[in-house]
C-alpha cells in the first residue's frame, strides 16, 4: 500500500514539474525571441508597415533577422509570401487585360 502511495506521490510531483516547465517555457532562460509581443509592439509594427519602401526593407529584416521575436518573424514571412502572391496575380491580370485590350483595338484597326 505504501508503495502505491509513493508511486502516486512521485507521479503527481513529476506532472506538476512538467506543467511548470510547459508554462515557463524558454522565458526562464531569458530568450527574448520566445516572449509574447505586447500590443505596443504590434502597433509599432503596423506603423512601420504604412511607410513605403521602409516596410519592404523591414519585412526582410524581421523575417530573416537572427535576433527577432519568432511571432514577428513568422508574421513578416507570411506578409512576404502574400506580397509575392499579390505581385504574381497582378502580373497575370495585367497580361490578361493587355491581351483583351489588344484584341479589341485589333478589331477596329483599318
Amino acid at each position: 500500500m505504501s508503495l502505491l502511495k509513493n508511486l502516486e506521490k512521485r507521479d503527481i510531483i513529476m506532472s506538476e514539474q512538467a506543467v511548470e516547465q510547459t508554462h515557463v517555457g524558454t522565458t526562464s532562460t531569458g530568450d527574448q525571441r520566445e516572449e509574447v509581443v505586447p500590443v505596443t509592439g504590434w502597433l509599432l509594427y503596423m506603423l512601420v508597415m504604412m511607410i513605403p519602401l521602409v516596410n519592404i526593407v523591414m519585412l526582410f529584416v524581421w523575417a530573416f533577422g537572427s535576433n527577432v521575436n519568432k511571432n514577428k518573424s513568422n508574421l513578416a514571412k507570411a506578409s512576404l509570401i502574400w506580397m509575392v502572391i499579390g505581385i504574381i496575380l497582378s502580373i497575370v491580370f495585367s497580361v490578361m487585360m493587355g491581351a483583351v485590350i489588344s484584341s479589341i483595338f485589333g478589331e477596329f484597326a483599318v
